[in-house]
């Protein structure tokens, strides 16, 4: 008995080890970090002085954190509307019995196997350009005269449509994987007593997908606050109003940038901790509205 709690106490270690230093560790020291003003993350303990909410405050008084904020609250909401209600969309559609689901729905995944670099180079260079793009293009073909996509006022749409084009499918595979954990008996019995589709849709297929679609939410909040490689690719030289978002505020407090001439780790800080009870208030709040304990299939 001895000797198999030490062979399970040695398999458990290198977990807890890498669990406790790749995460637990950091964790700790970024939220201690934020009541210190603190100059580089890599500064030693004993140059840090003690700032209370201070970060906090800075934070929260600067206009361009405040815009950050503004511009993550629009990606959250008019971007997840539109990404998982399409992902629902296409889901429901993929799982009703049409020819070549296969086909479309590696089509429609097909961005999340893309670099998102290479993703995100190619609305700008091909789809948004203002002398060739595919846009512009059409728009010519329809004697219309072009749009500056990437101009100031057009710039965050353009960023978000691309960013939800190629996040849709991603989310269509978590909506997929739900129903198609639903029993057809349900369904079956839905039509004998006369329910049609959408009826079907509305009284078995969503209730039913409480679960899964607490989890998108989720997963969309989480993505919405780690929104940098879009923000910085279509703003590659210096950080503009129409792009920024909190993570790339908190990189440019740490590492300097506009706005923020002077470095401050502490203040950057205070913006992961704020960002991270976003993602918890979130999740409990997704917890408390679809509740799906009482649900049975």
């Amino acid at each position: 008995m001895k000797k198999n709690k030490t062979m399970i106490i040695c398999f458990i270690l290198p977990c807890l080890l890498t669990l406790f230093i790749m995460y637990l560790y950091p964790v700790a020291r970024t939220l201690i970090m934020s009541f210190f003003r603190i100059e580089s993350v890599t500064s030693d303990v004993s140059t840090w002085s003690f700032y209370g909410l201070g970060n906090y405050s800075r934070i929260f008084g600067s206009p361009t954190y405040r815009v950050s904020m503004w511009n993550m609250l629009r990606i959250w909401l008019v971007g997840g509307i539109f990404t998982l209600s399409f992902s629902l969309l296409f889901a429901v559609i993929l799982t009703s019995g049409i020819r070549f689901k296969k086909f479309f729905r590696a089509a429609i995944y097909l961005p999340n196997v893309i670099s998102a670099v290479a993703l995100a180079t190619m609305w700008i260079q091909y789809v948004y350009n203002n002398d060739y793009g595919m846009l512009n293009k059409i728009l010519g073909a329809l004697g219309l005269n072009g749009v500056k996509w990437l101009g100031t006022d057009t710039k965050f749409w353009a960023m978000l449509f691309a960013f939800i084009f190629g996040a849709v499918g991603y989310y269509m595979l978590i909506f997929i994987s739900g129903i198609e954990r639903i029993p057809q008996d349900l369904y079956e019995a839905a039509t004998i007593d006369g329910a049609n589709k959408v009826q079907q849709f509305g009284k078995i297929t969503m209730p039913l997908l409480k679960g899964i679609t607490k989890t998108n939410i989720t997963f969309w909040s989480v993505h919405t606050t780690t929104f940098f490689l879009w923000s910085k690719m279509f703003s590659p030289v210096d950080t503009e109003a129409s792009t920024i978002v909190p993570v790339v505020y908190l990189y440019d407090t740490v590492f300097g940038g506009k706005g923020n001439a002077n470095r401050d780790a502490g203040a950057g800080a205070a913006v992961g901790v704020v960002l991270a009870l976003i993602i918890v208030v979130v999740y409990f709040v997704m917890n408390r509205l679809l509740k799906d304990d009482d649900l049975e299939f």
